[in-house]
């Protein structure tokens, strides 16, 4: 334990866990619990397992995952990380993740998420994959806002510079755009910031229930607009219409496009991709 925030260092059974998250079948995290405590996390839901206090104070460090990668192959892309970031700042520290692409099988095909710009420092492990990609989250948000619901990120032009670096070091890149929130999110700007040297992209619409009650509180308080805007079929309908539109006028390489409804109208689904 550091000052106030939780480090509990464990060991697990297996490297590879089944996902259902569009575009992947595996799932590897080399830690779980994450200091960037974005407001909006949706992986807030695993303090019910670990009860070790508020999301953001604390982090499992999965210390054997070294180990358990060495020559295993799986067939099927897998995402690093679902319930962390695999490039947190505990990191720099630990170096956990580096220790787990230098021993995991090269023939892995491997979907690396992150919102940090320390992932430059292990573009030489990126190098050995056969088949690697690598991206960052963008979002745009600044200031006030980003110090309220990301506090603990690096700043979206760190991460936009990252996902420069990496094209320029020949790494299949990708930008997350996530997530977008109405009036809060400038999808526009993170494309035309981005387009240059992003080999494809992925969007997400905020996930409301996923975010949890504390960020609807939150979002309900300060920005009751966007609020509405994600609770009212036709109001959504209407802002998912408008922001593509934008998407495919930029002439951009999109993935998918994922829709979080209201349990009223119908469950998430991947609006397109091509």
């Amino acid at each position: 334990m550091e000052g106030k925030f939780k480090i509990i260092f464990t060991k697990t059974r297996k490297a590879y866990s089944p996902t259902k998250i569009p575009g992947a079948k595996w799932a590897i995290n080399p830690y779980i619990g994450c200091e960037h405590a974005c407001k909006y996390c949706y992986a807030k839901f695993m303090c019910a397992y670990y009860n070790y206090g508020k999301w953001g104070s604390w982090i499992v460090v999965r210390e054997n995952l070294p180990e358990l990668v060495k020559g295993k192959h799986v067939s099927g892309i897998v995402l690093m990380s679902t319930v962390s970031d695999a490039y947190q700042p505990v990191e720099r520290k630990f170096e956990l993740t580096r220790k787990i692409l230098a021993h995991m099988s090269k023939s892995v095909k491997l979907s690396i998420l992150t919102k940090s710009n320390l992932v430059l420092r292990d573009v030489d492990l990126f190098k050995r994959f056969a088949c690697i990609e690598v991206g960052l989250t963008v979002n745009s948000f600044e200031g006030k806002l980003k110090k309220e619901i990301e506090p603990n990120s690096p700043a979206s032009e760190k991460r936009i510079e990252a996902l420069k670096e990496l094209c320029e070091n020949g790494i299949e890149n990708y930008a997350f755009i996530s997530p977008i929130i109405p009036r809060l999110t400038d999808v526009e700007q993170v494309i035309n910031e981005t387009k240059g040297f992003t080999r494809f992209y992925w969007f997400e619409f905020l996930n409301l229930r996923a975010s949890g009650k504390e960020f609807r509180e939150w979002l309900i308080q300060n920005y009751p607009e966007s609020y509405e805007i994600l609770c009212n079929r036709d109001r959504l309908e209407r802002y998912v219409k408008e922001t593509l539109q934008i998407i495919e006028k930029s002439g951009i390489k999109v993935k998918g496009v994922c829709v979080h409804y209201p349990k009223i109208i119908k469950p998430a689904r991947n609006l397109f991709s091509w």
